[in-house]
């Protein structure tokens, strides 16, 4: 239940909003320090509570200042105690917790935010990585999934999969961005967003191009992608596929059981102006199958990327069986490395 609203205008006008915390915890530290200096059972450490919960909670502003008063609070207190190792130890402690907690907010005054609030940021930035490659409604003969995997387990990864339906239309985008794991889930976050606005707004020819210029106007270090696009009509199977750099798609053939390499052609992303992309297209037909993915899924360092595909397609030969749905996460939890970001998306025309 809410405070009546007398109540909150009169705590405003004595302590604003934004300092309540931070008061709160001047407060807490003021009573620890008493009970300190007043019973012997009461340990130092005790100051490191409010420390850790101002480092959690507190903005980049206030906390150097609350790290400084409880630093002050620990100096004054320090001559009331008997002088031994373990008290000796203790100051030290809390001494250098505090000075790790003073290079953690200037790192954070970066961003501008609370810890607590940083990392919700961050978890809601991923959240929308993950709904944009989420595959939008198909009609009942088509089936479509994609899967995402980080090195090292990690919730950010440089892999990402964008995918749009515009009118009879499904548009996706498979993307590796430079680097891997949390190094690459950074740029993966806002290159994700941009992808997602040009994939659904641009006829298919432009969207690479127009992805390579805006990487290109990003000027990163680590400003490359790979990226692999496909166009597929959902009312005949015509599909147009272009490529950035990327390893080609494979198409599953119902008729013959055998699986294709579309080869295209295209530099990647972010290191060439006015770049071209050449397109492979045909038409998928009931039973067919294909398969995106990067590189994390067919490369390791003991092995090419052309072997890499053999061995990706003769494990989907044995784990898909005629079976697709649930077919993308049996393939990325049984292949590639786990020292690498991968992607996968599964198309089946039922």
């Amino acid at each position: 239940m809410s405070s009546p609203r007398w109540l909150n205008e009169a705590l405003n006008r004595v302590v604003p909003r934004g300092y309540r915390l931070l008061v709160a915890l001047v407060a807490s530290t003021l009573l620890i320090a008493l009970a300190i200096w007043r019973f012997d059972e009461m340990p130092l450490n005790s100051l490191l509570v409010p420390l850790v919960v101002a480092s959690l909670m507190l903005g980049p502003r206030q906390l150097p200042w609350f790290v400084l008063f409880v630093l002050l609070v620990l100096a004054l207190l320090v001559p009331s105690q008997d002088v031994t190792t373990r008290v000796a130890l203790t100051v030290v402690i809390i001494f250098g917790l505090g000075f790790l907690v003073l290079v953690s907010s200037l790192r954070r005054s970066r961003l501008g935010v609370a810890g607590l609030q940083g990392e919700t940021m961050f978890v809601d930035l991923r959240d929308r990585i993950l709904r944009q490659g989420g595959i939008p409604a198909l009609p009942e003969q088509w089936y479509a999934a994609a899967e995402l995997r980080s090195a090292g387990g990690t919730p950010f990864a440089g892999d990402f999969v964008v995918a749009s339906r515009v009118g009879d239309r499904l548009e996706v985008a498979v993307v590796d961005v430079s680097g891997k794991g949390q190094g690459a889930g950074t740029r993966a976050l806002l290159l994700s967003g941009a992808i997602g606005g040009l994939l659904s707004a641009l006829p298919p020819a432009e969207f690479l191009p127009a992805a390579n210029t805006f990487l290109l106007r990003q000027e990163w270090q680590e400003g490359f992608a790979t990226a692999i696009h496909l166009s597929l009509d959902l009312r005949t199977g015509h599909y147009d596929i272009r490529s950035a750099g990327h390893p080609p798609a494979a198409l599953r053939h119902a008729g013959s059981g055998r699986w294709e390499v579309l080869e295209s052609e295209g530099p990647v992303l972010g290191l060439i102006d006015d770049a071209t992309y050449t397109v492979v297209s045909g038409e998928m037909r009931h039973g067919d199958a294909l398969l995106l993915y990067t590189d994390g899924m067919v490369e390791t360092r003991n092995r090419d990327i052309s072997l890499g595909i053999d061995r990706m397609l003769g494990q989907a030969e044995r784990l898909l069986r005629g079976q697709f749905e649930g077919g993308a996460t049996r393939l990325i939890e049984s292949l590639g490395s786990r020292n690498d970001d991968r992607a996968l998306l599964l198309v089946h025309r039922r």
